[in-house]
């Protein structure tokens, strides 16, 4: 499998949850030699290359950005598309247009393509995009292929709930959260799983 230099990677978002990262470092911190190599294997960052022959990586940036963390320089990749002969706006057209691109600050503000981050540990933290995983993991919502889904659910939750300022309140937000995805507020989600037994 083709591996990529985590440095050279680019990021297609503007945003990701540190706590969602930090949980991937500690993951990956406790193993070693062959479990590593394997937890690092399943887990290919898809790209694709733009202009100049740049690649950008189109998933997978929390687990880019905690390998990095734990002092891991190169990682596999899988080229997606080619799309190095296009001209800039081509390109970013093209990666919106197959929602391999989240342009969106942490307020959920659109920001121009030429503000997007240079590299994964480059990235903002989005307190609601580790809340969309948490309220995932906790079963709130179903893991789907759907590009993106994630962001589409931390935004519900960045509209309906109130910023933690603590560890504190982020862990009493999960529980809230998890009732909101299962409520009628969320219906049409990506994973949505409604009220169980209505």
């Amino acid at each position: 499998m083709k591996t990529l230099e985590i440095e050279r990677l680019r990021p297609t978002q503007v945003t990701h949850g540190m706590r969602e990262v930090r949980e991937k470092t500690h993951a990956y911190q406790s193993l070693s030699g062959h479990d590593l190599e394997m937890a690092i294997a399943e887990k290919p960052i898809p790209i694709v290359l733009g202009p100049g022959g740049e690649a950008f990586a189109t998933d997978h940036h929390h687990v880019a950005a905690a390998l990095w963390h734990v002092d891991i320089k190169s990682v596999p990749v899988v080229l997606v598309r080619d799309l190095s002969s296009c001209s800039q706006a081509e390109f970013w057209l093209a990666l919106e247009n197959n929602r391999w691109t989240y342009p969106y600050d942490q307020r959920g503000q659109r920001v121009p393509f030429t503000d997007m981050p240079q590299h994964v540990w480059d990235m903002i933290d989005d307190e609601f995009r580790s809340l969309a995983a948490a309220v995932r993991d906790a079963g709130g919502y179903r893991k789907t292929n759907v590009p993106l889904a994630e962001f589409r659910w931390a935004d519900l939750f960045r509209k309906m709930l109130p910023l933690p300022s603590n560890d504190a309140e982020y862990k009493a937000l999960v529980g809230r959260a998890v009732e909101l995805a299962k409520s009628e507020a969320a219906l049409g989600l990506p994973g949505y799983v409604g009220v169980e037994g209505a």
